[in-house]
């Protein structure tokens, strides 16, 4: 019996060990994978502190250099960074709010009610997804123009309002996360549907929402060509177009553009972090009470 135990204790002994020898593997892989993940942004800091000599250099300089705030105020001084910055921040903010609202009512509608033709409808949205957004480019600056939005940034607001991935994500969520009974509950209540939307499906859609809000600000803010095609006054761009004009024929200041690359990228980062946490909360949550 004591053999038997003793034979029982080291096999247990030897389950403990591997198990936290996994767990240890798993915890390098994820940290060698986070290293990874974050040398690309160490790398702009790096390059964006130097200068022009310093990243044709060889070998390269791994470590940061003096020149980041000398570089910061020559981006500064070259393009209206505070006034592009605002004009994103402004189409950014409400872009991201309207493509929440719009397609996180018609992913509801889809996923929950029936109506005629709803199959063929959500097949037409989908095959728009596949479309290339540069073919629609020249018959949606005429459609800009003849609203006479052209130069206005309602020309990258009102376009943004909704599309199809958003509807097809919110969907694919909404099918699996929002039982029917909660609506049928809801029903005999007397809710109608934009009551039924509002209090008992947007709760549920929380974790969905907020990817979708971190993907489309990150799509919105980083966007290019749609900005450099409409908004015909050079004054009033986006970030983007007017950090594109750092880069000059002849002679472009490397440093200088990552500089302007790193101010553009520090918003992104603060908000990817403020919806992920939510994002992480929500979904940790969900998994408590499965």
């Amino acid at each position: 019996m004591a053999a038997e135990d003793r034979t029982t204790g080291s096999a247990g002994l030897a389950i403990g060990s591997g198990s936290r020898l996994t767990r240890i593997c798993v915890r390098v892989v994820l940290l060698f994978g986070v290293l990874i993940s974050l040398f690309p942004f160490y790398w702009l800091v790096v390059l964006a502190s130097g200068t022009t000599q310093d990243i044709y250099r060889y070998p390269p300089k791994l470590v940061p250099g003096p020149h980041l705030l000398d570089n910061m105020g020559r981006v500064l001084d070259t393009v209206d960074f505070f006034g592009s910055l605002f004009n994103t921040v402004v189409v950014a903010v409400l872009g991201t709010l309207l493509v929440l609202f719009f397609d996180s009512l018609a992913a509801f509608a889809f996923a929950k009610y029936e109506f005629p033709a709803k199959k063929l409808l959500f097949g037409m949205l989908l095959v728009t997804y596949m479309i290339p957004a540069q073919l629609s480019l020249v018959p949606q600056f005429v459609t800009m123009a003849e609203f006479g939005w052209a130069g206005s940034l309602n020309a990258l607001i009102i376009p943004s309002a909704a599309n199809a991935f958003g509807i097809f994500w919110m969907r694919q969520y909404a099918q699996n996360s929002l039982p029917d009974e909660l609506l049928d509950a809801g029903r005999i209540d007397g809710a109608g549907f934009f009551r039924l939307y509002w209090t008992v499906a947007l709760p549920l859609f929380r974790p969905a929402l907020a990817f979708l809000g971190i993907f489309t600000f990150i799509g919105l803010w980083n966007d290019y060509i749609w900005p450099l095609v409409v908004l015909i006054d050079p004054e009033r761009v986006t970030l983007q177009v007017a950090l594109a004009n750092l880069n000059t024929l002849y002679n472009t200041d490397y440093s200088l553009v990552m500089a302007g690359s790193l101010m553009s990228v520090v918003p992104l980062i603060v908000v990817f972090l403020l919806g992920a946490r939510h994002f992480l909360r929500d979904l940790a949550a969900g998994a408590t009470k499965m």
